[in-house]
């Protein structure tokens, strides 16, 4: 992992991003051992407490374990990471990642016919209303990533209307992961945000306590762009085979 002198010295948090950056960008293997404190904190051009306040921060997700001695090993995140890495895990170097941001859809395809049908199960009454009001907007939009943002906002109240803890944490990570997406996106999520029918259909059903059918409305407005992103990957890699 190559390190460079950090310019604000008081404050651990640039240490702490410079580190998890080159963990999350594969500098540094699983099982590999890290710099020592002190050699770390010379390569920084920090103070030894900013290093290891930053090394317990990335302990604390997982990436790392700090050893009797000191040793600081690197772990697997696909086996220790959590959702908090989305984020970083889909951006890097400026450059969104296919694969993840698929996954990210992938997720939403699952995830999503889940939450409405737990919606229509568990929402207030007032829920209906308000994703009519959001379908409304919606459908008069004419900029598509305005409509990506209205869209998200709709799933926000699905979250709600589900009541689940965990649902409305992943619903969290999964839109951080997202939002830097919305530009490069674009084309691909117009096979979803264009057709505000689909997402009547998931607000009827939620207005008159259907599960099943929420469930199935949802999965018909997801479905779309995730398949037309799979074959836009795929796509892809036969053209780097080829090319090779």
């Amino acid at each position: 992992m190559d390190l460079t002198p950090v310019q604000r010295r008081s404050i651990p948090d640039d240490v702490f991003e410079q580190l998890l950056g080159g963990l999350v960008d594969g500098g540094v293997a699983p099982g590999e051992t890290l710099l020592s404190e002190r050699r770390m904190a010379e390569a920084l051009g920090v103070s030894r407490p900013a290093v290891r306040e930053a090394l317990g921060r990335i302990a604390a997700m997982g990436l790392v374990d700090i050893r009797q001695g000191g040793a600081t090993v690197v772990n697997d995140l696909r086996r220790h990471g959590g959702l908090d890495l989305l984020p970083r895990l889909l951006v890097r170097s400026g450059e969104i990642d296919p694969a993840v941001a698929h996954s990210i859809l992938e997720a939403r395809l699952w995830n999503g016919p889940k939450v409405a049908e737990l919606a229509a199960q568990r929402a207030p009454e007032s829920t209906a209303d308000a994703l009519d009001s959001t379908v409304d907007a919606l459908a008069v939009a004419d900029d598509p990533v305005a409509r990506q943002r209205i869209a998200l906002d709709f799933w926000d109240l699905v979250v709600d209307g589900a009541d689940s803890i965990t649902f409305r944490l992943m619903f969290n990570t999964l839109r951080t992961a997202y939002e830097p997406m919305l530009d490069a996106l674009a084309v691909v999520m117009a096979a979803e945000v264009n057709e505000s029918d689909r997402y009547r259909a998931i607000v009827e059903a939620v207005r008159r306590r259907e599960p099943d059918g929420a469930y199935a409305a949802a999965h018909a407005l997801l479905e779309p762009a995730t398949t037309l992103l799979g074959e836009a990957l795929a796509a892809a890699r036969d053209a780097s085979v080829e090319e090779l």
